[in-house]
This record gives C-alpha cells, sequence and structure tokens, in this order.
C-alpha cells in the first residue's frame, strides 16, 4: 500500500502523466499531449520521477515546508521596532548605569563588596567570611541590608520607567 497523498508514490505510479501538486493543493496531472513531443514529455517524466525520489530518500516532504499562510502569520519585527531598536538599546543601556550609579553611590562599599562576592561570584556566606576575617552572621546581615535596598531601589527604577 502507497499513501496516496505522497507526491512521489501518485508521480510514479502513473506512467502516462506527470503528477505534481497545484498551488491549490490539488493534484494535477501533466499528459503526452500537454507538450510539444513524445520525447519532450519522457524527459520530463523522467526527471520528475528522480527528483521526487531523491525527495523522498532525503526524508523532506511537502510538510516540511511552511505554507503562505504560516510565513505571513510568523513573527516578523515592524519597520519603527528595526528603526528604533537601536534608540531603545541605547535608552536601555543609559537606565542600566544610572540603577549601577544609584546602588553603587548608596550602598557602602562592604555592602557592594559582599553583593558582588556572592551575586556575581557565586561565592557562598562561608566563603565571604573568610575571605573577609569576619564571621558568617556579619555577612548575612549585611547582606540581607543590601538586598532590602537593592529591592528599594530596583522598585523606584521600574516605578519611573515611563
Amino acid at each position: 500500500m502507497f499513501d496516496k497523498h505522497c507526491d512521489f508514490a501518485l508521480n510514479r505510479l502513473d506512467k502516462d502523466a506527470i503528477v505534481c501538486q497545484s498551488v491549490t493543493g490539488e493534484h494535477i496531472r501533466l499528459t503526452q499531449e500537454d507538450f510539444a513531443s513524445e520525447e519532450e514529455f519522457n524527459h520530463w517524466k523522467a526527471w520528475s520521477d528522480d527528483d521526487y525520489h531523491k525527495i523522498q530518500l532525503a526524508g523532506r516532504n511537502d510538510d516540511d515546508c511552511l505554507s503562505f499562510e504560516d510565513v505571513r502569520d510568523a513573527f516578523s519585527p515592524s519597520a519603527e521596532d528595526v528603526l528604533l531598536a537601536p534608540v531603545m538599546a541605547e535608552e536601555a543601556k543609559k537606565r542600566r548605569k544610572e540603577f549601577l550609579r544609584k546602588l553603587r553611590h548608596n550602598l557602602t562599599e562592604t555592602q557592594y563588596r559582599r553583593l558582588c562576592l556572592y551575586y556575581l561570584e557565586g561565592k557562598t556566606e562561608e566563603e565571604i567570611a573568610v575571605i573577609e576575617g569576619v564571621k558568617q552572621q556579619r555577612i548575612s546581615k549585611s547582606l540581607i541590608a543590601g538586598k532590602k535596598f537593592v529591592e528599594k531601589i530596583f522598585k523606584e527604577f521600574l516605578e519611573n520607567r515611563g
């Protein structure tokens, strides 16, 4: 049994026609009468059989293709998005710098250093305590106070995004 929707099988089984799918999805038959000569028909029939066979062997079929509707409905950025992307990126960069400046300015040097060690370098409270020669509880309290301040600044930052 063969797949009656498979272009390769339909074309191969119909010796008197080249069977192919139209743009509407319907299968059409091109017969010898559609060509100038029997030789021309035989040339294109052999070519279509071979081409469909190669497609079949490669594991590709019409299901692997995107329809016009799929392409049309696929996301693509608008012209405005493309034009504004560099401006928006620059604005975001400025806002990040301002946020980090505000954090750096308002956190103590110790809080800033400990937060960086903890979050950016992935060190544990115990490791930071050893590095700084203090007890782990002091690091924990410093991180908690620093996190509270960061949350406050971040909340203000988000509220003022405009």
